[in-house]
């Protein structure tokens, strides 16, 4: 793996371990009614990826081995580009049902 590579990928993991952090006790009528706790998984969001698109970059062929790398990709996207657009109930499911996935799966890829 590329230096460059190991780096995306730690950037992922760190941002996955706040999300997780941040999440950690909450249940989704809390996350929609804490302005400064939506704003902060967004952001979090936004690095995931922005980190996969740059792992892309680097090492294409393993980024492709992360099954839903494209939809983080647009997850970021729409985030940044359609702000007014975000779905809280979307950002909840991720942050409860995908992310640690992601996680274990980023953990697996840097031992």
């Amino acid at each position: 793996m590329k230096t460059e590579a190991k780096q995306r990928l730690l950037d992922a993991l760190e941002a996955c371990r706040a999300v997780e952090q941040f999440a950690q006790g909450k249940d989704f009528t809390a996350y929609q009614a804490d302005e400064m706790l939506r704003a902060a998984v967004e952001r979090k969001l936004e690095v995931i990826g922005e980190a996969f698109t740059k792992l892309a970059d680097a090492e294409p062929e393993l980024a492709e081995r992360f099954p839903d790398f494209r939809k983080i990709v647009g997850l970021r996207n729409r985030i940044i580009h359609g702000y007014d657009t975000v779905d809280d109930e979307i950002i909840w499911d991720v942050v409860e049902n995908k992310l640690p996935a992601l996680r274990r799966q980023v953990e697996k890829f840097l031992k």
